[in-house]
């Protein structure tokens, strides 16, 4: 056994890798990456996930995920990495890891904790991947493709180059991780969290809820947690005894659960989408703060980021993205584009939409005789405008192969001649809906209490997933409960 162990790190440092101890286990892997190179790594993903998702601005909840990350850190298997912990600005219920001490939550998912302790395990979990180097394993069993993504939908390759390609970085977001390594960050996330105290039990009720919460997430500009994260069966099983287990091995007699200091916490976080970033109602794209409009297509796919907001239909054969453009005049704008995507342009015509004046352009993407011959497909066709208003540059871009490029076409025209300056008061000041804490009226079930406070009926099921808890639960008067205001 020990001459195989010495063959494989032989022939791994033919490919540049390396053998090395695992911090967790102690034992020798196989790792395409040193340390140094694993942290710049992490250095080298975190501004583009910033970028690419925005960060949520709430200095309460970040003080307390530092702290809390910190804490952990200091009692994990590498203790000596740099952590930092983000809130990204998503809706999606995530969490997620960056190699080198990059961990990141959504709001989605601080939303649908209802205790510290939930959070503590979620943290340790994640702590854990980083620890484990689970994702630099992974990256010595297959290097991650360059593939273009909407949420969980993959493009077709003409088109995928148009939406903008994951780095090495953004894609460890979306790599699964086996079912080995799920059930060993939940052994370090029980670990981690009865170390610092919380009861690590609570973890194994936040795994039911993300059961319930399970839906298609094709739309979102992150997958969810569970397709991120496969569960690696009996989970909740294995996560309640190992917190039995741990609190002997500590003589944790009282673990924390913080419950009422956790909601208290989140009083007033955003939840759903923000219409300020821009929203999607009735076929109609709306963003309030850059004050315009256009029409999208019924039915395609739909991501917005901070970046751009892009629209696909369901067999990914095309693509529509509106961006800024950098330039500072439509022209140079126009030659730009062109430029950096090796376009030939067939067409080229001013216009004006909606009295703004603009650049309409149609043209192939440039493929070298090499690509041609290995992709033996028809080349790409683009149908651009780009529209000036209001001290910026609108690029609205339509993708398909040519031979798609008629049936897509229709679409791709549909919003860049519907692209116009939003007026509509009721549009413009479209307020977020918010988690508001209040405390329960009476005693009774939980559908009782959310009546009381006029919440609607068919947003209670929503609502109770929320709270961790079935609508026929029972509450007591006085204890709190989530429910959604402005």
């Amino acid at each position: 056994m020990k001459n195989q162990l010495l063959l494989i790190c032989l022939s791994a440092s033919l490919l540049a890798s390396s053998c090395a101890v695992n911090p967790v286990t102690g034992k020798k892997q196989v790792v395409l990456m040193s340390e140094s190179q694993e942290i710049a790594m992490g250095a080298s993903a975190d501004p583009q996930i910033v970028a690419q998702y925005g960060l949520y601005e709430n200095k309460i909840l970040q003080d307390f995920i530092t702290q809390k990350g910190n804490e952990m850190a200091a009692i994990s298997h590498r203790p000596d990495l740099k952590y930092e912990f983000k809130i990204v600005d998503s809706e999606v219920l995530n969490a997620f890891a960056v190699p080198g001490g990059y961990v990141y939550f959504t709001r989605g998912i601080m939303a649908h904790f209802n205790n510290e302790a939930e959070f503590a395990g979620v943290l340790g979990h994640e702590i854990g991947h980083i620890t484990a180097r689970h994702s630099v394993s992974q990256q010595s069993k297959a290097i991650l493709g360059q593939v273009g993504l909407i949420g969980s939908m993959i493009l077709v390759p003409q088109v995928a180059e148009f939406a903008e390609p994951l780095s090495q970085g953004l894609g460890l977001l979306f790599l699964k991780f086996g079912r080995d390594a799920e059930r060993q960050s939940d052994e370090l996330g029980v670990e981690y969290s009865s170390k610092i105290g919380y009861d690590a039990k609570e973890m194994a009720g936040f795994f039911n809820t993300l059961e319930r919460q399970r839906t298609g997430t094709e739309s979102a500009e992150l997958p969810d947690f569970l397709s991120t994260h496969p569960n690696p069966g009996d989970r909740n099983v294995a996560v309640t005894r190992l917190s039995q287990e741990w609190k002997k091995k500590l003589s944790l007699t009282n673990p924390k659960v913080s419950r009422e200091s956790y909601l208290n916490k989140i009083e007033g976080l955003i939840y759903g989408e923000d219409p300020k970033q821009g929203y999607l109602e009735n076929s109609i794209f709306y963003h309030p703060e850059l004050k315009f409009q256009f029409q999208t297509p019924q039915g395609w796919n739909y991501q917005n980021t901070p970046q751009k907001v892009q629209f696909a239909p369901k067999d990914g054969k095309a693509l529509l993205m509106m961006t800024l453009a950098p330039g500072n005049s439509l022209q140079e704008a126009a030659s730009n584009l062109v430029q950096k995507n090796n376009l030939q342009v067939l067409e080229s015509n001013q216009t004006t939409v909606n009295g703004l004046n603009a650049v309409s352009m149609v043209a192939d993407v440039k493929a070298d005789q090499q690509q041609q011959q290995q992709q033996q497909q028809a080349s790409v066709r683009t149908l651009s405008y780009l529209i000036e208003y209001n001290k910026n540059i609108y690029l609205i871009l339509g993708v398909s192969s040519v031979n798609d490029f008629n049936n897509y076409s229709q679409y791709f025209l549909q919003s860049m001649k519907n692209f116009k300056e939003l007026k509509d008061a009721s549009k413009l000041n479209k307020q977020p809906e918010r988690i508001r804490i209040k405390p329960v009226k009476q005693s009774g079930t939980l559908k009782q209490a959310l009546s009381s406070y006029n919440m609607p009926e068919n947003k209670q099921e929503e609502i109770s997933l929320l709270n961790g808890m079935l609508l026929t639960d029972r509450v007591l008067a006085g204890s709190l409960i989530k429910i959604l205001g402005k």
